[in-house]
């Protein structure tokens, strides 16, 4: 490809010089989704024709190549990965999903990706895609919670690493953070701005994080003297429609908190929402936090402080471990399961502030 075609290619990707082009570029070339150009490089046939083209072409624009490493880690033959999911979390999976298809697409490896409802649909489409030929699953909340889940993975032979489990399994890899002090640091952070009157939003209660996040919560508010009040704790499933209920809620508590800590970024947007809808300003009248720093709390106005979980490293963290595992097998090595903590980020942005006067006033017993 001649030097000008590569700039024009750069150009239309927006992709700086630095580094091999991504499968990321090639998806904003080709204007469609990582996915799509991993289905293409697989040689899917679910893939519309005029798509596929456009797919190759933008392959061929940018010399797009992937890493034929693991393949010969693997012992020479591609290795096949599937990602499971089961997340209501829009802005959370498409952060999965592109570190899991970036690290496949630089090593080779075929990457299927599959969503299943309820551990049920997860342990039959398991085992029709381990007699297909998978021989690792990344597995995200909740299923890497669910011990049935991770039994059947060594019942079928094939390597498992959980992705953000609330607690690491003693079989098989795990790649994570540290719930409870992030949302301890999170709650910390809100309360050294003068707040008192939290409310929290829990999320999935099928997933331990979601606990590991609460009690978080709860350890900061008891180690600064603050008197914890269950009507300020509320329910949510880390999905927008959750965080809408859960905010209606909180803002109509009587007296009314002067900061919500919601246990995901979905449901933190939620809470702008809603009061906004009350005509409440954000964070003069109340401050707003989340916690994964998605593209959610980055979009909406104003921008969410929260806590960054490194989700993208942590899915490639996942896909090498896997490769690990798989290469370790086939020379008859042993291997201990990897457990690994990665470290996470307070990001404060314009979503808190310290209480200004008429949202202390709304907080105090008997205020309107």
């Amino acid at each position: 490809m001649s030097k000008g075609k590569s700039e024009g290619a750069a150009r239309k990707t927006g992709r700086r010089h630095k580094g091999a082009p991504t499968i990321a570029d090639v998806a904003r070339l080709a204007h469609c989704s990582p996915m799509t150009v991993s289905r293409v490089i697989n040689g899917e046939a679910s893939v519309r024709e005029g798509t596929r083209n456009a797919v190759l072409e933008a392959v061929r624009q940018l010399n797009y190549a992937p890493n034929r490493a693991a393949r010969s880690l693997a012992g020479g033959e591609q290795l096949r990965i599937a990602l499971l999911f089961d997340n209501p979390s829009a802005s959370y999976l498409s952060e999965f999903l592109m570190g899991a298809l970036e690290e496949s697409s630089r090593g080779d490896i075929h990457l299927e990706v599959q969503s299943c409802e309820t551990v049920a649909d997860a342990t039959v489409l398991m085992r029709k895609l381990a007699e297909s030929g998978i021989q690792g699953f990344i597995l995200p909340p909740p299923l890497c919670d669910d011990q049935s889940v991770l039994d059947l993975v060594g019942e079928l032979g094939a390597v498992a690493v959980a992705v953000g489990p609330g607690k690491a399994s003693g079989s098989d890899a795990a790649v994570m953070i540290d719930d409870f002090r992030a949302a301890y640091d999170m709650t910390k952070h809100i309360i050294d701005l003068g707040h008192s009157r939290i409310g929290f939003i829990i999320g999935n209660p099928e997933q331990v994080a979601s606990g590991r996040r609460l009690n978080g919560y709860r350890a900061a508010l008891s180690d600064a003297g603050i008197e914890i009040d269950d009507q300020l704790i509320v329910q949510g499933r880390f999905t927008y429609r959750s965080g809408l209920d859960a905010a209606e809620r909180l803002l109509a508590a009587e007296p009314r908190p002067t900061a919500i800590f919601a246990s995901n970024d979905d449901m933190a947007a939620a809470v702008v929402a809603m009061a906004h809808r009350r005509h409440l300003d954000v964070p003069n009248d109340i401050t707003v936090c989340g916690f994964d720093d998605t593209d959610m709390a980055r979009t909406i106005w104003p921008e969410l402080t929260t806590i960054r979980q490194p989700i993208r490293e942590m899915t490639a963290w996942a896909v090498n471990a896997i490769v690990r595992i798989v290469r370790a097998r086939r020379t008859g090595e042993k291997l201990q399961p990897e457990h690994t903590t990665l470290p996470y980020k307070l990001v404060r942005r314009e979503s808190d502030a310290a209480p200004s006067l008429a949202a202390r006033n709304a907080s105090r017993p008997g205020a309107s």
